[in-house]
């Protein structure tokens, strides 16, 4: 039960940052990735302002053994770029600036921006079935 509600107040409070640093409103996502027209340096003070407590949590964690909820850290299992990690990454920054939304964001918003993001997210996961259906396919990831 722990780890549940440890969970969920992680999430409210992931949710409402992205909330209040307006990550939700895809306008002011969309403005921010437009450096080449009417550019809004607002987002790069959010992501600078996340990088050190980030980087204090990957401290203080360092001197842990384990997680507080958990038994062991999890980390990525593979460290190479490989080609699937570039289409990945190519796929998803095309999504996020056509649309305006990521993953994050697109959930948070769900409430309060309706249509728009229920419309991301039924494509999200459409894409993320299709992924499931031609994944055998694909040459397997090193």
């Amino acid at each position: 039960m722990g780890r549940i509600l440890v969970s969920l107040a992680s999430g409210l409070v992931f949710g409402l940052g992205l909330v209040v640093s307006q990550m939700v409103n895809p306008q002011k996502v969309l403005a921010f990735l437009d450096v080449a027209g009417n550019w809004d340096p607002s987002l790069a003070f959010v992501m600078g302002a996340a990088i050190p407590v980030a980087a204090l949590g990957f401290a203080l964690a360092r001197r842990r053994q384990a997680p507080l909820c958990a038994e062991a850290f999890s980390g990525p299992v593979r460290k190479a770029v490989d080609g699937r990690l570039v289409a990945g990454a190519l796929i998803f920054g095309t999504g996020w600036g056509l649309a305006g939304f990521c993953p994050g964001p697109a959930l948070a918003a769900f409430l309060l921006a309706g249509t728009p993001a229920l419309v991301f997210l039924a494509a999200m996961l459409a894409g993320m079935a299709a992924f499931t259906a031609i994944d055998r396919y694909l040459p397997p990831a090193r």
